[in-house]
């Protein structure tokens, strides 16, 4: 029985200290990187779904160039991978 006490005991310790924990506010820098890093991973997702119905590589290659201008740096988006 006092097993069982000590263990609630620290459940709830344990609980309402992470209840209680507050996530770090972000810097509008932050932010706005959070922005960008969404609007990156959509247009690679689009690459992507393009690649997938059949377009030639070039075309998903221009389309993601163009849905990427001013977000990242570079041909592809800011990544790159082997071909």
């Amino acid at each position: 029985m006092k097993r069982l006490v000590v263990t609630l005991a620290a459940v709830v310790v344990a609980v309402a200290a992470g209840a209680q924990a507050q996530p770090a506010a972000m810097t509008d820098g932050a932010k706005k990187d959070v922005v960008r890093h969404r609007a990156i991973a959509a247009a690679h997702e689009a690459a992507a779904k393009c690649l997938e119905s059949g377009k030639a590589e070039d075309v998903c290659h221009k389309e993601l160039q163009v849905a990427c201008k001013g977000l990242a740096i570079g041909k592809y988006c800011g990544m790159r991978h082997e071909h």
